[in-house]
């Protein structure tokens, strides 16, 4: 315990001296563009270590996912194209489960698939709720609920977002 104690010191004191910041403990030990690449991301594209994946996620080159987001592709294909912002805490889902929890278990889990297009900003914070569709160069504001389709260079925020 020690050593990985060290360890830990050491690597938490080099970032902080290299990159004036600080990371979870994960984050410290791994390489951002190596867990894009073991999920089978695109070329180019940074995952922060805790990062929850789930399901079938797809995405493209240069893309940045920051820390403490949720893709979620469980209840379909999640897809998110090339040069993507997806800020932090940012979650994106493919399925809910409200008409399984209102009906006490009688209705399934809706599930649809979510696509992000290509060069598309999400803020800080944002859920976009199953079965969107969100287009080419969005803008998508901190802090919204994006629950409908957004156009290609639309810029949309709020809750609902508009």
């Amino acid at each position: 315990m020690a050593y990985l104690t060290r360890v830990f010191r050491y690597l938490r004191f080099r970032m902080k001296n290299k990159y004036n910041r600080h990371v979870s403990f994960g984050d410290l030990f791994t390489d951002r563009w190596e867990t894009a690449s073991f999920l089978g991301f695109g070329e180019g594209t940074s995952c922060y270590n805790n990062v929850l994946v789930l399901g079938n996620v797809k995405v493209g080159k240069n893309t940045w996912i920051g820390p403490n987001v949720v893709l979620d592709g469980s209840g379909g294909e999640l897809i998110i194209g090339d040069f993507c912002s997806i800020s932090s805490g940012v979650q994106i889902y493919t399925h809910d489960s409200v008409s399984w929890s209102t009906s006490l278990g009688v209705d399934t889990v809706r599930k649809s698939s979510t696509y992000i297009g290509n060069g598309v900003y999400i803020g800080p914070n944002t859920v976009i709720q199953k079965g969107v569709k969100i287009g080419d160069k969005a803008i998508i504001g901190a802090m919204s609920f994006v629950n409908k389709d957004v156009e290609t260079n639309q810029k949309v925020f709020g809750i609902p977002a508009k």
